[in-house]
């Protein structure tokens, strides 16, 4: 999670917890430091239940402090590295949108933030998405 001031990143936060446990100890550090105008957050694909946990808080964070929420997809913070799924399905993204198969090689980038925050990424469309395989 970063905070942002004028586009650049001023402040990054890490944890390893689940995000039902480390969303409300970041942003109790967060709001009490900062004045918050916009929040934003990459609303899949991945982790159904860290999403849906992600946006819940997020959604609800906005609605209670009256400021916009935006989206876009997490491929923007990996450079466009395949995204673990359930099981031995990965989500890649694809010219017509976002696809699951098999990843022979296993292998994702990892997350980073950006020092410079690109808003024209973001959508105020900001629901999850929730790509998940038939069971």
């Amino acid at each position: 999670m970063g905070v942002y001031h004028e586009n650049s990143l001023i402040k990054a936060y890490k944890s390893d917890e689940n995000a039902s446990e480390a969303l409300p100890k970041i942003f109790h550090e967060i709001l009490s430091a900062y004045d918050i105008a916009a929040l934003f957050y990459t609303n899949g694909p991945g982790s159904f239940m860290s999403i849906k946990v992600s946006y819940v808080f997020l959604k609800s964070l906005s609605i209670a402090l009256e400021i916009p929420l935006f989206a876009c997809e997490g491929f923007a913070f990996n450079g466009n590295a395949p995204i673990k799924s359930l099981g031995s399905q990965w989500f890649f993204k694809e010219k017509d949108g976002i696809g699951l198969r098999q990843n022979p090689k296993n292998e994702a980038s990892l997350f980073a933030l950006p020092s410079m925050l690109d808003k024209n990424i973001f959508n105020i469309e900001s629901k999850p998405l929730y790509i998940l395989p038939a069971v």
